[in-house]
């Protein structure tokens, strides 16, 4: 494995012990330095934060702040927005970078089952409890816990929670002794816990544990300028994984992807990106963006008719604009789009849709 130090005869033992030391010592420090450099390459300096939104760069600068203070910090978002990257982002930033991140799904358990996730078990606690079972809070001494759509556990849970925050320790499903852990925790949900609250279905003096520091993740609608960014983040991520050929998106699709609501946020943009990437169809891609269609009342009707009024005249506006600066260039398509504001297949895009070729709109002035 090559050399580290070197010994000249005579040496004391002590020199030795030194020399041992020093080598496991720079060891660890290898293998600390391995691991964040691995965390670093799988999930970004932020990652999936890529923004450009003042908002954004608001909250990762308050949570590097909060990173290295030990407090509990409250996440919330709509699902999709990424809540569990923004935990991660806080680990990876914190003292306790080089120690395990635990996450726990408080949803996806029956509420027996969560306790036993969370807490371990004692050997004979029930039926199939042969041995003792460490619970996550133990997997996550030293380093970082996060509780994700805590909004949804039980008020007995919430309970036993609140005792691990306020003494730090708690006693295992069916055992007698209590565990001492010192784990960070994180909570995620994207519930609003402060009408919860007053509705009597989530502990306030839990809440106000939590929430020393929140912060709220904006969804993706509000911010369509970082959905580009992400695609491209996402583009690089899977190109290789798939083998795709595909290494930048069609201009078309850019737009239709922008102008998307995304009620799924930054996770159902992520599916739609691999998807495209193993099969790259553009149509068909365009298809699945489409909100499905629900039949509104007679008054929702009402206001839809006049927005496709507004919408019909803005587009006949359009129309008539696109062909007066044809003529002005004298049917030029680079310099119409040049003066138009718009790139080249996008002008050509609007053409086909509105069938306008140079004969039909030169027989069309002429009537």
């Amino acid at each position: 494995m090559g050399a580290s130090d070197y010994l000249t005869k005579p040496f004391e033992e002590p020199e030795l012990e030194l020399a041992i030391e020093d080598v496991l010592r720079k060891k660890s420090l290898q293998e600390e330095v391995k691991y964040l450099r691995l965390q670093l390459a799988q999930y970004g300096e932020s990652g999936d934060f890529v923004s450009t939104s003042p908002k954004i760069a608001q909250i990762k600068e308050i949570a590097r702040q909060v990173a290295a203070k030990d407090v509990p910090v409250l996440i919330l978002g709509e699902s999709g927005v990424v809540k569990k990257e923004m935990a991660r982002f806080i680990h990876l930033h914190a003292g306790r970078a080089d120690k395990p991140f635990v996450k726990v799904n408080c949803a996806a358990l029956p509420n027996d089952l969560l306790e036993s996730e969370l807490f371990g078990y004692a050997r004979g606690a029930f039926t199939g409890a042969l041995g003792d079972n460490p619970g996550k809070f133990e997997l996550a001494d030293q380093g970082t816990i996060l509780l994700d759509e805590i909004g949804e556990m039980s008020p007995h849970l919430q309970a036993k929670l609140l005792h691990v925050l306020q003494d730090g320790e708690f006693t295992r499903l069916g055992g007698r002794r209590a565990t001492r852990v010192d784990a960070r925790v994180l909570a995620s949900t994207n519930r609003k816990l402060r009408e919860a609250v007053s509705k009597g279905e989530f502990r306030e003096d839990l809440y106000y544990r939590l929430d020393v520091v929140t912060i709220e993740i904006p969804p993706l609608r509000e911010r369509p300028r970082d959905i580009p960014l992400l695609c491209r983040q996402f583009v690089e991520k899977y190109a290789v994984r798939y083998e795709s050929s595909v290494r930048e998106l069609p201009t078309e699709l850019m737009d239709a992807l922008i102008r998307s609501e995304w009620p799924g946020n930054v996770r159902e943009l992520e599916n739609v990106i691999r998807r495209f990437l193993i099969l790259p169809d553009v149509a068909a891609t365009l298809a699945i963006l489409r909100p499905p269609r629900v039949e509104a009342p007679v008054a929702m009707q009402e206001k839809a008719s006049l927005r496709k009024i507004s919408s019909d005249a803005a587009e006949q506006v359009e129309r008539e604009l696109v062909l007066r600066t044809l003529a002005q260039t004298n049917w030029n398509r680079k310099r119409t789009a040049q003066e138009l504001g718009i790139c080249y297949k996008s002008l050509l895009n609007k053409l086909k849709k509105w069938d306008i070729n140079h004969c039909a709109a030169s027989a069309s002035s002429s009537g």
